[in-house]
């Protein structure tokens, strides 16, 4: 019985959360479904996008983050404000 995959399936594959037997089974469907071969492709793509995404916090908010922490002291443990 052949199995019939999803895109989520695929996802899945994508971040190597799948089985070795799944994957053996999800390589076969590629190679066998343009559309899903095609939805691979561009969602490694995607992911490889997405890898190369850094993002930086302003030096105002690093100083504010700075600021916060000089008031606790390293011997007694923070009180979380909500």
């Amino acid at each position: 019985m052949t199995k019939t995959f999803t895109y989520d399936d695929v996802v899945r594959y994508l971040y190597a959360e799948t089985t070795e037997n799944e994957n053996e089974q999800i390589v076969e469907a590629l190679a066998l479904d343009d559309n899903l071969m095609n939805f691979y492709l561009d969602s490694l793509e995607i992911r490889n996008q997405m890898n190369k995404i850094t993002r930086t916090p302003s030096e105002k908010v690093i100083s504010e983050v700075f600021r916060y922490s000089r008031q606790f002291s390293s011997k007694r443990p923070a009180a979380l404000l909500y």
